[in-house]
Order: structure tokens, then sequence, then C-alpha cells
């Protein structure tokens, strides 16, 4: 398997969709399957117009490398 990351991603979600943003902590393999993830949360495509701004903070998010083998998820959200 390949090697796992882990991502702090902040996204900002204008109002009225919401008044602050989010944080997202992922864990992926690469920011396309950490984009995958946090859009798949969004099923009634409300925020689809802010993706490409998603992938834009995806690029520029806090990464760790992770040592073990782990599923790819959403570990936790905070968004407003």
């Amino acid at each position: 398997m390949a090697q796992k990351i882990f991502y702090i991603v902040e996204h900002y979600v204008p109002f009225p969709q919401s008044e602050y943003g989010g944080l997202w902590n992922v864990i992926a393999e690469d920011d396309e399957e950490c984009f995958d993830l946090i859009t798949s949360e969004d099923d009634a495509g409300f925020y689809e117009k802010y993706y490409p701004d998603l992938r834009e903070k995806i690029n520029n998010s806090l990464t760790f490398a992770l040592a073990d083998d782990m599923d790819s998820q959403i570990v936790g959200e905070f968004v407003t």
C-alpha cells in the first residue's frame, strides 16, 4: 500500500452557506483522494462552486507523512 498522508485543510465557504468556514482532518494517499473524501460529504452539491478553491487549500495545507498504514478517511471536521 502507498504511504498515507495526514492533511489539515482550512476551507472557507462564504455566507450564506457558512459564516466562518471549516477545518478538515483527512488521511489520504494524495491530494486527489483528499479532495474526493471532502467533496463526498457534499451530497447535494451545495459547495461545488468552491471546489477550485478547495483544491488550492489542499495543495497549501499542512501535511504529515504517517508511519503506519491507515485507512483513508475523514478523521474529523469542524464546519460552521
